[in-house]
């Protein structure tokens, strides 16, 4: 299926509000995350780099801003790891190549992943100014992000998270507003991401959730985790499974494992679930997730499930009966 026609998909099963926020609201995550560069793997980032991409539909003419909560590395909402020393840089990419570059999309932050046109940057250190407020990028004009009409429906932006200094922890929001000073919409904005890291919660009752795509060149993913700490398990529920099992990584650990698509789950989207354990009482819990397809290309996340969320069919799960003489 072409994108563009995943893209009205899109528009007909969502709304508007709930697209914009990263973590996004159907996902109920609490937080992103990204450390210090000298900060410990075991604590959850592999590499200090986080990732965000956002589309504008291209015939939005009005200025749009991204917006960060608790940028800084400090106070109530971050992990703190002996003193506070952390800085961390916010850059805003638009401009040819911002999504579309190969290093862009990758696994491991290097070569050009920092594509495109540098729109805007800032450093956050400690500053209680910002602890629990945001900080606002822009006016931007959205036709300075990489115009990917055929992929995305419009103009991409890049956001990319770095840790430069320091080993805390940095935990922060996104959200791409038409306003300055509130969080408001923009009507048929979206974002997605490949590599994803952010903060599971502390209560054992609540289910988060991401939704990656599953378009119709895809046969089988393979799930890659980091730093899971055996904390509960993670299913996919879609058209045609109805909880398989991901294997997960312990602590500083990678875990991997491959799963066959149904042809029936074609240009759906998966329910991936991440169901804490009720025993184990983890607290403070940051993670790494990836997919790749069976040519080793990342499959994107999206905000929200394009299609809908997946219900499972039990027609298609069964198993035909054989009749015997």
């Amino acid at each position: 299926m072409h994108k563009i026609s995943i893209l009205i998909l899109f528009f007909a099963f969502s709304l508007k509000s709930i697209a914009q926020p990263v973590p996004a609201v159907d996902e109920n995550i609490p937080h992103l995350v990204t450390f210090g560069n000298h900060g410990e793997s075991a604590w959850g980032d592999n590499d200090y780099t986080q990732v965000i991409f956002y589309s504008v539909p291209k015939d939005h003419t009005e200025p749009i801003f991204i917006r960060v909560y608790d940028p800084d590395t400090g106070g109530e909402v971050d992990e703190q790891k002996g003193e506070w020393d952390t800085r961390m840089r916010y850059s805003i990419y638009g401009g040819k190549g911002a999504a579309s570059n190969e290093d862009a999309k990758r696994i491991n932050k290097k070569g050009n992943f920092k594509s495109g046109t540098l729109l805007g940057t800032k450093t956050f250190a400690a500053n209680p100014r910002y602890d629990k407020n945001w900080y606002t990028f822009g006016p931007i004009n959205p036709t300075e992000g990489e115009f990917l009409p055929d992929e995305y429906g419009g103009y991409v932006f890049k956001i990319v998270i770095e840790g430069i200094g320091g080993d805390d922890g940095n935990l922060y929001n996104l959200f791409l507003s038409s306003s300055a000073t509130e969080n408001q919409a923009v009507e048929g904005a979206f974002a997605f991401y490949y590599k994803y890291k952010f903060r599971l919660h502390d209560n054992v009752n609540e289910v988060s959730h991401i939704y990656p795509f599953i378009d119709d060149k895809v046969q089988s993913i393979k799930q890659t985790n980091f730093d899971w700490d055996n904390d509960g398990i993670i299913r996919i529920i879609s058209v045609a499974k109805n909880g398989d099992f991901l294997k997960i990584s312990g602590d500083d650990a990678w875990g991997n494992s491959q799963h066959v698509v149904h042809p029936t789950e074609k240009n759906t989207s998966y329910d991936i679930q991440i169901i804490k354990s009720k025993s184990a009482k983890i607290k403070s819990n940051n993670v790494v997730i990836y997919l790749e397809n069976q040519y080793g290309e990342l499959i994107e996340f999206y905000s929200v499930p394009i299609g809908g969320i997946p219900k499972y069919r039990y027609s298609i799960g069964m198993k035909p009966t054989i009749k015997r003489n």
